[in-house]
């Protein structure tokens, strides 16, 4: 089963947690979410809490990435963290698709949309109702590699 890693905004914002848990519904189509947590409605912008402690959840979260077959971050809030995982991601040669809503009004980082090279890499403008479809066609696209 595939394992599928999801980068979203913890202690940079939960304003897009809704989204969040549509994308990582979806994701759940094509296989195992490692960080379903992220879409948790219950975990705020202060992230996980003193239990669990930052080190920890670094070390917790780098090993879910080192396992993962393909990272799919929403990057629309941004996150310090999101981008941190992303250079990672990078660095493993990992398949990643950032997805970002124009809608919002904001700009994304050139050091993510730069970074699109079309294979590895793939950044998609999308509205809330494209989601399904761009998942689909990216995990297509996975399938024939």
């Amino acid at each position: 089963m595939m394992k599928v890693y999801f980068c979203g905004s913890i202690r940079g914002g939960r304003d897009d947690v809704h989204v969040y848990r549509k994308i990582i519904q979806k994701l759940q189509n094509y296989g195992a979410v490692l960080t379903e947590h992220v879409s948790s409605p219950e975990l705020t912008d202060r992230g996980e809490g003193a239990a669990a402690g930052d080190r920890a959840i670094h070390n917790r979260d780098m090993d879910w990435l080192g396992q993962s077959d393909v990272i799919v971050a929403e990057v629309t809030q941004p996150s310090l963290g999101v981008g941190y995982e992303l250079g990672r991601a990078v660095d493993m040669k990992k398949r990643v698709l950032c997805l970002f809503r124009p809608s919002s009004g904001r700009s994304l980082s050139a050091m993510i949309r730069g970074a699109d090279d079309g294979e590895l890499f793939v950044v998609r403008d999308y509205s809330e109702e494209e989601v399904e479809n761009i998942l689909e066609e990216f995990f297509k696209t996975l399938k024939r590699t």
